[in-house]
């Protein structure tokens, strides 16, 4: 669920001013609803992924053409991820480089990675986990220096607009929890699987919730809108004797969790071109790292991009409330069986 979003979270939220502090608390809240009909639609058909629940619940062609939709948009949503973390080593450290070769370089890995089915992304995800998990320490020299009195008063915004906008950029950066809905037949103890994924969602809410309070507490309310990237920014309010630039150690380390997210989607996008063709092959696997490199490179102005990975975002949220329509279609169905 960590990628670049967590980034810019802040700026994200901006539109809430100070108040932004809690709103990931209320993502975890709705994350929370929204998994429930996941799991239950899936535990349904505890072997068949979301692609072959499609197909069944709405039929061969419909369910293939809501697949191939689905395929697409994890395509785009992956080159958006890579565009997003490239854009961000450009800017940051290789400002006179093209990122043709980092590109290539990162898509091989995850080639690699994803080659290894989805057990070797889950043990990437483990190691990712213990990895990363210790920069949550370089953002306490912002906590010591930040203040406090920003969190207060509370909510104090009025306007509805600027809550629906910092509800539909934020929640962005906490996708992901829905791909459970792709791997829930590899799931050992699927009774288990809700709670377990709440353990997780719950996990990466919190993370989220430091950085932004953290934020809050250190930028200024025009820094929180102008500044990109504010967390790594976070990092450097410290300082070692050893280490000049700790945000560029940051970025390195942020390539674990980048990996690790555009991983699972493309395994999906793997899996979905498994069932619209009907036949497994690892050369599905290469056409579309081939295909997102080409959507990466792009020729078109950042501006078109950007809109292009943001509007592929939004339609994730389909994908959200996708498993609420299954459910009534299968309620539906059962009602007729049992009539007749």
């Amino acid at each position: 669920m960590i990628g670049t979003g967590i980034l810019s979270l802040p700026q994200q939220l901006s539109s809430l001013g100070y108040s932004q502090a809690f709103m990931p608390l209320l993502f975890g809240v709705i994350a929370s609803a929204t998994l429930y009909p996941m799991v239950w639609i899936s535990s349904k058909y505890p072997n068949d992924n979301l692609f072959r629940i499609n197909e069944i619940l709405l039929g061969k062609w419909l369910g293939k053409f809501i697949n191939l939709f689905f395929v697409i948009q994890f395509i785009v949503f992956i080159a958006g991820i890579i565009s997003n973390y490239m854009h961000l080593i450009q800017s940051t450290a290789l400002q006179e480089q093209t990122i043709t070769g980092p590109v290539f370089c990162f898509l091989l890995l995850l080639v690699y990675i994803v080659s290894g089915g989805i057990k070797s992304i889950a043990r990437f995800c483990i190691l990712t986990f213990f990895l990363t998990i210790g920069m949550v320490y370089f953002t306490h020299w912002a906590f010591e220096k930040g203040d406090m009195s920003h969190f207060l008063p509370l909510y104090n915004f009025f306007s509805v607009n600027d809550f629906y906008e910092a509800l539909k950029r934020g929640y962005l950066s906490i996708l992901g929890y829905e791909l459970i809905m792709f791997y829930f037949p590899y799931i050992v103890d699927q009774k288990k699987a809700y709670r377990h994924t709440l353990i997780g969602i719950w996990i990466s809410i919190l993370i989220c919730f430091i950085t932004t309070a953290i934020s809050v507490m250190y930028y200024s309310e025009w820094q929180l809108v102008n500044v990109e990237f504010s967390v790594l920014n976070l990092f450097k309010a410290g300082e070692f004797s050893f280490i000049e630039r700790i945000d560029i150690f940051g970025i390195t380390l942020w390539v674990f969790l980048i990996l690790s997210t555009v991983a699972a989607y493309l395994w999906c996008a793997k899996k979905g071109v498994d069932s619209l063709l009907s036949k497994k092959s690892k050369a599905y696997l290469y056409i579309l790292a081939i295909i997102i490199f080409f959507v990466v490179k792009m020729p078109f102005s950042r501006d078109f991009q950007e809109k292009l990975f943001i509007g592929a975002s939004y339609v994730g949220y389909m994908l959200i409330l996708w498993p609420i329509l299954l459910i009534m279609i299968y309620a539906f169905r059962k009602k007729k069986q049992v009539q007749l």
